[in-house]
């Protein structure tokens, strides 16, 4: 893996990490829902309108329409959906470290639903992030976590990962950024329907909810995607999912940053235990793509 690559990467992951926080901001001053629906629409004209400039067509196989369904409603609509409504109560930081144990979860599904072999590797992997999960539980249950908030992020995580098992080997077929764009317009119908549905135009207009706003629906929803792609077509996706380890430490160094949420020693250490299972996990299957 070469310089650029490693740049490439932790780029990604900070931009990843970070949308944990500008949401944060966002539910503060607008209604969830409501504000994440008109960040799809917006991210999903412009990938769209950049993907037709490309010469990328919206004419999509049967595996394309289907990732793009199941991607669209499950990722953007219920996995970011329920950790936006989610951040009206609880913090960012703990948003992100329960969103970082995705790869955790598509690795156990791997292994008990499709029967993936799982080498000694990642098997301790699956085990140390599964206790660093449990030190950072243990700790914020005992200080009065608000449990609704986290048992929406917890189901958002589970949605995400079966969506992710649900189209595993989905080809894009090089028509990545038009699959990325209508992906979030359909987000964008779920979470509109949902917002009509169940809440009322209230905001606030301020200055950090216009710049978290901007930010969220450039930088994680365009920038990042885009830095992906190009990492995955550099490295590969295995190699490149390597990187996923650093979005616990990310996510809870820009809650801290920004919105001065305390990190305890408990929370700390158990961000460190979740790190090290993700990467033991992606090195795992690194190295069984390889002997394969």
């Amino acid at each position: 893996m070469d310089v650029r690559a490693i740049l490439m990467g932790v780029a990604f992951a900070i931009m990843w990490a970070s949308a944990f926080t500008s949401a944060r901001i966002i539910v503060a001053d607008a209604p969830p829902l409501t504000a994440l629906s008109l960040r799809f629409v917006i991210s999903g004209l412009i990938a769209v309108g950049v993907a037709r400039a490309l010469g990328q067509s919206w004419r999509l196989t049967r595996g394309q329409a289907a990732a793009t369904v199941v991607f669209g409603i499950c990722q953007n609509g219920l996995y970011l959906g329920l950790n936006f409504v989610a951040m009206q109560t609880v913090e960012a930081s703990l948003a992100a470290i329960v969103a970082s144990t995705m790869p955790l979860l598509v690795a156990l599904g791997g292994f008990l639903v499709f029967g993936d072999r799982v080498r000694a590797m990642g098997a301790v992997g699956l085990i140390t992030g599964v206790a660093g999960v449990a030190v950072i539980m243990g700790s914020r249950l005992t200080e009065g976590v608000d449990l609704f908030g986290l048992g929406l992020c917890v189901l958002g995580v589970l949605s995400l990962t079966v969506a992710t098992m649900a189209v595993r080997g989905a080809s894009s077929g090089g028509n990545v950024l038009m699959i990325v764009g209508l992906q979030m317009l359909v987000g964008a119908a779920a979470l509109g329907a949902a917002a009509a549905a169940t809440e009322t135009w209230e905001v606030s207009w301020t200055w950090p909810l216009a710049a978290a706003f901007t930010y969220t629906t450039l930088v994680p929803g365009l920038a990042a995607t885009w830095v992906w792609f190009r990492l995955v077509n550099r490295i590969g996706a295995v190699r490149a999912a390597t990187f996923h380890f650093l979005t616990p430490f990310f996510g809870v160094a820009v809650a801290a940053l920004l919105l001065g949420e305390r990190l305890g020693p408990l929370d700390a250490l158990g961000v460190a235990v979740i790190m090290l299972g993700i990467l033991l996990v992606q090195l795992d299957k690194q190295a069984r793509r390889a002997v394969a």
